[in-house]
C-alpha cells in the first residue's frame, strides 16, 4: 500500500495552477499530504540589458529563488486549504525527477496538469506528462484544461 502521499509537479503555468486546485480537493478528501515539486534544467543563463546572456546562475542561488517562489505562490492553494505539505525544488529532467520523488516518497499518485496542447505540438515539444503517462510507475493523474 503506498503511503499516503501526492506528489504534485508545478511550473507557475495554467495547468499547474489547475493542477494544484484538483489536487487540493483530492487530499482533503483522501486525508492526504501533498509533496509539491518544482523540477529546473540547468544551465539557466541570467539576462543582461543588452539582451546577451552571461555566464549561468550557480545551481545554489536558482534553487532558492524558485524554492522561494513555489513555496510562496504556487503552494499557497495547498497553506490556504491547511492541506499538509512540504515542497521541494530539483534539478534534472521533469518527468524523471517526480518519478523518483514519486518512488522516494512511496506516493499513491503523481498529479499535474495540462498545457493542452496536444496533437503535433505535443509530440515536438516532448511533453512532461507524455511521458509520465508512458513511463511512470504510480498512478497518474494529468488535469486537463478548461472545455
Amino acid at each position: 500500500m503506498a503511503a499516503n502521499r501526492i506528489v504534485i509537479g508545478l511550473d507557475g503555468s495554467e495547468g499547474s495552477a489547475r493542477a494544484v486546485r484538483w489536487c487540493v480537493e483530492l487530499a482533503r478528501d483522501l486525508g492526504s499530504a501533498i509533496v509539491a515539486v518544482h523540477v529546473f534544467s540547468v544551465p539557466v543563463y541570467e539576462a543582461v540589458p543588452a539582451g546577451f546572456p552571461v555566464a549561468p546562475l550557480d545551481d545554489e542561488t536558482i534553487r532558492k529563488e524558485l524554492a522561494e517562489t513555489l513555496e510562496r505562490e504556487w503552494c499557497a492553494p495547498i497553506r490556504d486549504a491547511s492541506i499538509p505539505f512540504r515542497s521541494a525544488v530539483e534539478g534534472g529532467h521533469p518527468a524523471t525527477v517526480l518519478m523518483e520523488v514519486a518512488e522516494r516518497e512511496d506516493a499513491r499518485m503523481i498529479v499535474v496538469g495540462s498545457r493542452g496542447m496536444g496533437g503535433f505540438k505535443e509530440l515536438l515539444l516532448g511533453s512532461v506528462s507524455h511521458q509520465l503517462a508512458h513511463h511512470a510507475r504510480r498512478p497518474l493523474v494529468i488535469v486537463p484544461p478548461p472545455t
